[in-house]
């Protein structure tokens, strides 16, 4: 399994076991309410860091094993498909694209 998923899929449970443990910890008490949000913010940063490391190392691996899909890349083409021909290069149609009777502007 990709680490980055791994992380991603870690996330809820690692946030839910820190509201337990400060929570027993409050029903103890040891520490306040107070501690969760800072608590909080440090988890979901160092999950994110976690992730960022694990895209990083993984390179052009694909995402999840068996799909023909890169990391940044596209959607790739059909087998035996190619891409249709370019007919020209500017931006603007000419007015020979629209064809006669089609209510533009000659």
């Amino acid at each position: 399994m990709n680490r980055y998923i791994l992380i991603r899929r870690l996330t809820g449970p690692s946030v839910l076991l820190l509201l337990g443990v400060v929570a027993l910890l409050h029903q103890a008490d040891l520490v306040s309410w107070n501690i969760f949000l800072p608590l909080f913010l440090i988890l979901i940063g160092v999950l994110k860091l976690a992730q960022r490391a694990a895209l990083a190392a993984a390179g052009d691996e694909p995402m999840y094993p068996g799909s023909p899909y890169h990391y940044g890349a596209g959607i790739p083409p059909a087998q035996g498909t190619q891409p249709p021909a370019q007919t020209g290069s500017s931006i603007v149609p000419s007015s020979h694209d629209f064809g006669a009777g089609s209510g533009g502007q000659s």
